[in-house]
């Protein structure tokens, strides 16, 4: 997603965004037209959700309106958009094989949410192990004499699940925590996780197409930006504060 103006306003006019989503599909054939993969489509819904988040701003200024909200709030719309691709009830409303015009089996998105639970223990400790690496560099009061490979494991250890291998180091390679934009902030990933199951949870106790819990996601998350503290707007939205039930359960660990 990119975000070639950003919304604004003043007692004149709505200044309106201009967002493009540029992406990398499968190419259509002489056989057969474009088909998107599973992981293609939940790349367009992911990019989507940030498109949404600046196309719905309406905040004053330029520089609070859309995306620009603190880093570890800013995949909420994005990660929350992503749930709609295991919707069944979502899935019917489009998608079709595209020769004899049926839609997906239940089955086969049962298989497909069964999937995306497969070695998801790992992952969140992979992950989390990143985060505890990121702020302990960047949480650090005097220069780093000892050797990084002991400081990184002695960092991660908590996390890690099997032998360390040998010559391996993450910290010489880790360009998102020294050069990416999320210095001391990579736990924002996993945080986004938290809170986008969180969020969708609501709407699949309500209906995934509830227009009370909709227009409230709208008016408090996608077009606040950054306007108000991440956790006042989250709860305005919520009605309490985000808990990690509805992601262990999504995740398979409960």
């Amino acid at each position: 997603m990119t975000s070639y103006r950003e919304q604004s306003k003043d007692s004149e006019k709505d200044v309106r965004p201009l967002i493009s989503i540029v992406a990398n599909f499968t190419r259509a054939t002489a056989s057969r037209p474009s088909l998107l993969s599973f992981n293609e489509l939940t790349t367009f819904l992911h990019e989507f959700g940030h498109a949404l988040h600046g196309i719905l701003s309406a905040c004053i200024y330029e520089s609070l309106s859309g995306t620009n909200v603190a880093r570890d709030f800013v995949e909420l719309p994005s990660q929350f958009m992503e749930n709609f691709a295991y919707e069944k009830e979502w899935l019917d409303k489009w998608a079709s094989h595209y020769k004899t015009g049926e839609t997906i089996p239940d089955d086969l998105i049962r298989k497909i949410k069964d999937a995306s639970a497969f070695n998801e223990g790992y992952a969140c400790l992979r992950q989390l192990g990143f985060g505890f690496l990121d702020m302990s560099w960047h949480s650090i009061t005097e220069p780093v004499d000892a050797d990084i490979s002991l400081f990184e494991s002695e960092a991660m250890e908590k996390t890690e699940l099997f032998p360390k291998v040998d010559g391996i180091n993450l910290s010489a390679s880790f360009g998102h925590i020294f050069g990416g934009g999320y210095a001391a902030g990579y736990y924002g990933y996993k945080w986004a996780e938290v809170l986008d199951a969180d969020a969708f949870s609501l709407f699949s106790e309500k209906g995934i197409f509830n227009r009370e819990v909709a227009l409230s996601f709208r008016k408090n998350i996608l077009e606040k930006g950054g306007t108000e503290k991440p956790m006042d707007l989250y709860r305005k939205f919520r009605g309490q504060e985000p808990t990690i039930e509805a992601f262990l359960v999504r995740s398979g660990l409960k």
